[in-house]
């Protein structure tokens, strides 16, 4: 059995792995306009085209590495995964031309597609009797991650007079992130963690194949039904970030930088949430998540009805129960499946809800626009904020799902 330090600590590098990770994909939020300028581009459409690359990038790999994380250490892939996700932004620090600018935040985007698949599964290894805590502290590297990244780039980016300066910064800070992890983290499986499934955790002796996914038809429909059920949260998520920035400028008059503070509170209430709703969703999987994602939606249903004093508050309201339904969610579909086939089921999960939520980045901009003039009108928002709030509620039966999967797991014979 591993040593409980040696499992904490792995646990908190993990953290740290995830914080870094999200750190990179925001960091470039606030430095769309000096790269332009510095690139000599000729459209805000290709300074913000880096990031759609990346993150297109990013959710197109998660299902292949989540191959690799089935068949390779998953110790030295987040190792190696985080130092390439490093050095394609110190890449990008460098990079002369905007091509080379393109290619940069590619090769970051492969090194961080490995995280996620790699380290959810490993998070369920370790720590067998309590997925949804640990998922839930390593949570906390997330929250921080979005509520830093964007913060410090544009604050070290003001102060330098350059953009690449923390484009530079937190990508030698990866490199450095992911030499300690590397030596001190941990992967060793904890006793019992075996018991998600009695379907065989390895490929047969000689047989280099590995398992199936799901073994019935009926179970990968289960599956691809809670993965569109959950891309509908994560369209309601992504819509919430974009609809609100364009929401609180347009209608309520904030400014760029009032609507940036206000809307990374909604990542850094995550830091408290994530711990907390994890482990209590350990006493109850589907009730506790149920609950957290009815609350988290009736602060959507709310909110365009606000008046301007309080939509900072209900941002926040809003982040503490919708960013603590994630680690709920990922230690429910961990207990769904054995551990030979976690990081390709989650990565196949995190393929589909990417995609499909980060539409809502593109329609939340172009309902917008066609709102023409009555874009300053809060009223007009009433009908887009209710369909989100409604979005989120039709994701529920991706619980029953998930359940369901793991019922029929464990009532299949070895």
């Amino acid at each position: 059995m591993d040593s409980p330090h040696h499992r904490t600590r792995t646990l908190w590098l993990l953290g740290v792995l995830h914080a870094f990770t999200h750190v990179y994909h925001v960091a470039l939020l606030p430095l769309y306009l000096p790269m332009q300028r510095d690139l000599k581009l000729t459209s805000l459409e290709q300074a913000t085209l880096p990031m759609t690359v990346m993150m297109l990038t990013y959710y197109g790999l998660s299902y292949p590495l989540g191959i690799l994380a089935d068949r390779v250490s998953r110790k030295k892939l987040l190792g190696w995964g985080l130092f390439i996700n490093a050095l394609g932004f110190v890449g990008l620090a460098l990079a002369p031309t905007y091509p080379l600018a393109l290619a940069s935040v590619v090769v970051a985007a492969i090194g961080g597609s490995c995280f996620h698949p790699a380290a959810t599964a490993l998070i369920a290894r370790l720590y067998p009797e309590a997925t949804g805590r640990a998922l839930g502290l390593v949570g906390i590297g997330a929250g921080v991650g979005f509520f830093v990244g964007p913060i410090y780039a544009g604050w070290r980016a003001t102060q330098s007079g350059d953009w690449r300066m923390p484009v530079m910064e937190v990508g030698v800070l990866g490199i450095l992130a992911a030499g300690a992890f590397a030596w001190l983290a941990d992967e060793s499986s904890s006793a019992g963690d075996l018991q998600s499934s009695p379907r065989p955790t390895s490929a047969p002796d000689g047989d280099c194949k590995s398992p199936a996914l799901f073994p019935t038809s009926a179970l990968w429909l289960l599956f691809f039904t809670a993965a569109v059920a959950f891309a509908l949260r994560d369209f309601a998520g992504h819509s919430m970030g974009s609809l609100g920035s364009l929401f609180l400028q347009k209608a309520h008059g904030f400014s760029v930088k009032e609507a940036g503070a206000a809307l990374s509170v909604i990542f850094l209430m995550g830091v408290i949430s994530n711990p907390l709703f994890g482990h209590l969703s350990d006493l109850g999987r589907t009730r506790w998540t149920a609950g957290v994602m009815i609350a988290a939606a009736v602060v959507i249903a709310a909110f365009p009805h606000l008046p301007r004093a309080w939509l900072a508050v209900a941002l926040a309201v809003y982040g503490f129960f919708f960013m603590g339904c994630y680690p709920m969610v990922e230690a429910a579909l961990m207990e769904s499946v054995p551990d030979v086939v976690r990081g390709r089921v989650f990565g196949l999960f995190i393929t589909v809800g990417g995609i499909l939520g980060n539409v809502a980045h593109w329609f939340a901009g172009r309902w917008v626009e066609h709102l023409g003039a009555g874009a300053a009108e809060p009223a007009h928002y009433h009908d887009f904020y209710l369909l989100l709030a409604a979005l989120l509620l039709a994701s529920l039966p991706g619980l029953l799902c998930l359940r369901e999967i793991r019922n029929r797991e464990h009532s299949q014979q070895p």
